[in-house]
């Protein structure tokens, strides 16, 4: 599979609330952060915990995909009800998966509460 159609993947499964499938395309040790929130998840189970607990009926337009072997970045429309986001993504991958992700959004924001320990908050 190309690393454009991972993340095409990616973005369907997370969609679709398909964790099992969302999780054959990360590492074991993928790392996730968000630097507006400084939040940090290590893990695939972890990070799979983190999307699966995030609050509201949320859905991720994707608007491009921009694909190396190795790297992509994808920019998408994050929807929550009448709000909307404009989120940019960046991936690394090796030997197919995806290990690393920064999420960029507009502004800084306090992150909404989930019912999960794998969250740290980190200083910038």
């Amino acid at each position: 599979m190309s690393t454009h159609e991972l993340i095409e993947r990616y973005w369907r499964y997370a969609n679709a609330r398909d964790w099992p499938a969302f999780g054959s395309l990360l590492a074991e040790n993928i790392v996730y952060e968000v630097p507006q929130t400084r939040e940090r998840v290590r893990g695939k189970e972890a990070y799979i915990e983190f999307n699966a607990t995030y609050p509201g009926a949320w859905q991720a337009e994707v608007m491009r995909i921009i694909a190396e072997e190795s790297r992509a970045v994808s920019n998408v429309a994050f929807r929550i009800g009448a709000e909307i986001a404009v989120g940019i993504s960046f991936f690394e991958l090796e030997d197919g998966r995806i290990t690393r992700i920064i999420d960029y959004w507009p502004e800084p924001y306090e992150p909404p509460l989930r019912n999960t320990a794998h969250i740290e908050r980190y200083d910038t």
